[in-house]
């Protein structure tokens, strides 16, 4: 990566040789997901110091490097707590625990660590903080079902969510209205405590209730909303998930428990700032950026016939910028498992380029890398992939049809065969997918 790159207003097309755009491109990503570092950012949004206990607590894939950046801004603080994050995305800290869950599916550490987290923050004073470190992911990483409700139905419930085709926000809606700890449940544990929250957002349109399922935040939703979701897209939920919502949408609302007065809630990081990164490494190499938004959703292989669209506009007639332009986009599309079906390795950044490189047909000057920023698009070890003009036909001297992977949701499996996966490996922080559609 150590490359310089002559700006391209300077540089004709056919000069961006494959290996060059590949560096680039993966310069724009890596930009973006440095962004979010919680290294390079916490330290700015920490609160003022407290007069009693620091009580540290977390969920999220980024939860550890978080609890680590605290530590290290704050060395003359005596901290104490827990956090949670996905397996293998934990580091070292000095005393604050970092504790390992399953994720998007939750396990029985899930469980614990709920239970942990909320015992932590119970039995604190008015003089006590608690700093909430949040982050994507918390969700699943969180998995303490309301009472009347079991770990195995929650996990069903999980599992029938994530391949229905609902959109992140709909899914956390569900979570909240069956957990005994998220829609603000651990701020309310924590009173009289004043609780910070620090969040780094995953979520089209960064609402911290959506954010893990908003641990420490105020649930605006009611049981009604989430049987509404429920309806949508044709679930069945276990019985006494289903019991539980029906009782609760059938009651008038009560006044929530009490939280402490001076709580507040500050975004350290977003989608939105990870692409103005990716953006200026654009901008310095003559390449013009255009940040099409940060909280894009959809099926995830309509996405990419839409975005092929608007690249081949750029090349062909110039709008809505002449090339070289780079299309940038955030956000989570979806990939929705019908039923029946028996889906292969994939996901959804691996499978938008599926279906852009399909729908390009190998128009030449367009390349395209999409990942997640957490390193890990879905459930498999690649944080996306990567698509040039010669992406199909270097598949088809294979014997690989992109029609036939795209059909199977084997997306992974295509890319891994042309050696066109982009591995980082967990990048301890989370601010959703990165879309970036080069055009030359």
């Amino acid at each position: 990566m150590s490359e310089s790159l002559t700006p391209a207003s300077s540089c004709p097309a056919e000069d961006w040789s494959d290996s060059r755009v590949r560096i680039f491109l993966r310069e724009m990503f890596d930009a973006a997901v440095a962004s979010a570092s919680p290294f390079e950012v916490l330290a700015r949004f920490l609160p003022e110091k407290p007069e009693g206990r620091c009580i540290v607590v977390g969920a999220g894939k980024a939860a550890a490097s978080m609890a680590a950046a605290l530590e290290a801004a704050w060395p003359d603080v005596p901290l104490e707590g827990v956090v949670v994050t996905r397996d293998g995305h934990a580091m070292p800290t000095r005393s604050i625990r970092v504790l390992e869950a399953s994720h998007p599916v939750p396990d029985e550490r899930s469980e614990q660590a709920a239970r942990d987290i909320l015992n932590t923050v119970k039995g604190l004073g008015a003089d006590d903080l608690v700093i909430a470190l949040i982050s994507g992911g918390g969700s699943a990483l969180l998995a303490l079902p309301a009472e009347g409700i079991s770990l195995d139905e929650k996990k069903q419930i999980a599992r029938t969510l994530l391949h229905s085709g609902a959109t992140i926000t709909e899914m956390n809606t569900v979570r909240r209205h069956l957990s005994a700890i998220k829609g603000g449940r651990l701020a309310q544990a924590a009173y009289p405590a004043r609780v910070a929250t620090l969040v780094i957002s995953d979520v089209p349109g960064d609402d911290p209730a959506v954010i893990a399922s908003g641990p420490t935040v105020q649930d605006e939703t009611t049981a009604e909303d989430a049987l509404r979701i429920i309806r949508k897209y044709e679930i069945t939920l276990p019985p006494a998930a289903q019991a539980l919502l029906q009782r609760e949408a059938g009651v008038e609302r009560q006044a929530s428990p009490p939280v402490a007065e001076g709580n507040s809630l500050t975004m350290i990081a977003t989608p939105f700032f990870a692409l103005e990164a990716a953006a200026d490494v654009a901008r310095r190499a003559g390449v013009t950026p255009i940040i099409l938004g940060d909280a894009l959703e959809g099926e995830s292989s309509s996405a990419g016939i839409l975005f092929s669209g608007m690249a081949r506009s750029i090349r062909q007639h110039g709008q809505p910028v002449a090339a070289p332009a780079v299309l940038l986009s955030g956000g989570e599309t979806t990939v929705t498992i019908r039923s029946g079906e028996k889906p292969g390795k994939g996901g959804r950044n691996t499978e938008f380029l599926l279906a852009c490189a399909q729908s390009l047909a190998g128009e030449p000057g367009i390349w395209a890398l999409a990942g997640d920023s957490d390193g890990i698009d879905g459930t498999e070890d690649a944080a996306g992939a990567l698509i040039g003009p010669h992406t199909l036909a270097r598949g088809a001297t294979m014997g690989l049809s992109a029609e036939d992977f795209l059909k199977r949701h084997d997306s992974y499996s295509y890319f891994k065969e042309l050696d066109d996966l982009v591995m980082t490996g967990p990048t301890l922080t989370n601010v959703n997918d990165i879309r970036l559609v080069l055009v030359l």
